[in-house]
């Protein structure tokens, strides 16, 4: 009997001990918690809680630096976005302000009769195009802000994207030949079944074409259209001044502006919003470049069954 007591008496104090230093080393945890979230709150976004995956808080702590992590994330897309769009605010005294500014300045002088005859027409003209380069940039600028937004929607569904392709195309082909760009497109007769948002891919064949005509100082376009295993390439290649490898790298990051060979002309967003609308569209672009000798873009999306 008194072997029992001794026994039962033992293991109570056993239990008491293990509870104390359970309770000592959870205490201490929370003390560690509670410092950690201190730190991070005050802007140490680095902080990590540690813990053994046999102590009682470990799911706990690492719950909280998933949290922290997740935090951490966010907050830099948000940073990076605040920059972008102060980036954006800045160049929109030159980008904006000073065409728009030359633009009446062109209306006043024909308004007033400063210019008179054929001087008049030819500040019309200049007035005219300014004010279609103004509206491509405030296109370009309202796409980019409209794709970033929360409220950004696309709709999906099932086209035929060779008759989608060519009616895109039909309205570039006099702006080639006003600007005498020699032109090929290859666009076979077979259908190409697509899940596409038919806007989001007018968006990207026009960005792409009109990175062309801005950017590359090319005479020559080719444009095709072809099956690959299971997808559809489209295809935009022209004989232009090329781009380096280093800009390569890059051209495809917002408001990134290649410095040699290339105008300066544009928002430095038509290739980035290119790149989204068709990772949207779970499509893929690659580009491939030779300075001198020109560029190929090419556009991947899967086809149907």
């Amino acid at each position: 009997m008194e072997i029992i007591v001794f026994l039962s008496i033992t293991v109570a104090v056993l239990a008491v001990f293990i509870s104390y230093s359970m309770i000592r080393r959870v205490k201490r945890q929370i003390a560690e918690f509670t410092d950690a979230l201190a730190d991070i709150k005050n802007g140490n976004g680095n902080r990590r809680i540690l813990s053994d995956t046999n102590e009682l808080a470990a799911p706990l702590a690492y719950e909280i630096n998933e949290i922290v992590v997740s935090y951490e994330n966010k907050l830099s897309v948000f940073r990076q976005t605040e920059e972008t769009n102060r980036q954006l605010m800045t160049s929109l005294s030159h980008d904006v302000r000073t065409p728009l500014t030359t633009l009446i300045g062109y209306l006043d002088a024909a308004h007033k009769g400063i210019v008179t005859g054929k001087d008049r027409d030819d500040y019309i003209e200049t007035a005219r195009r300014k004010a279609y380069d103004l509206k491509e940039y405030i296109d370009v600028l309202f796409d980019w802000f409209k794709l970033n937004s929360n409220e950004f929607a696309m709709e999906i569904h099932t086209v035929e994207a060779a008759e989608l392709t060519r009616n895109i195309l039909i309205d570039w082909i006099p702006i080639f030949e006003d600007k005498q760009l020699d032109y090929n497109i290859d666009i076979p007769e077979q259908p190409f079944r697509v899940k596409l948002d038919t806007d989001g891919y007018m968006r990207i064949v026009n960005n792409l074409i009109q990175n062309v005509l801005a950017h590359s100082h090319a005479d020559k376009i080719e444009i095709s259209l072809s099956r690959q295993g299971k997808t559809m390439k489209l295809r935009l290649e022209d004989n232009g001044v090329g781009i380096e490898k280093e800009d390569l790298k890059h051209i495809f990051e917002r408001l990134y502006k290649c410095d040699k060979g290339r105008s300066e002309k544009g928002s430095g967003l038509g290739l980035s919003i290119v790149r989204q609308l068709v990772e949207k569209m779970d499509g893929s672009i690659e580009v491939k470049s030779t300075p001198g000798k020109g560029t190929e873009f090419d556009l991947l999306f899967p086809l149907e069954d």
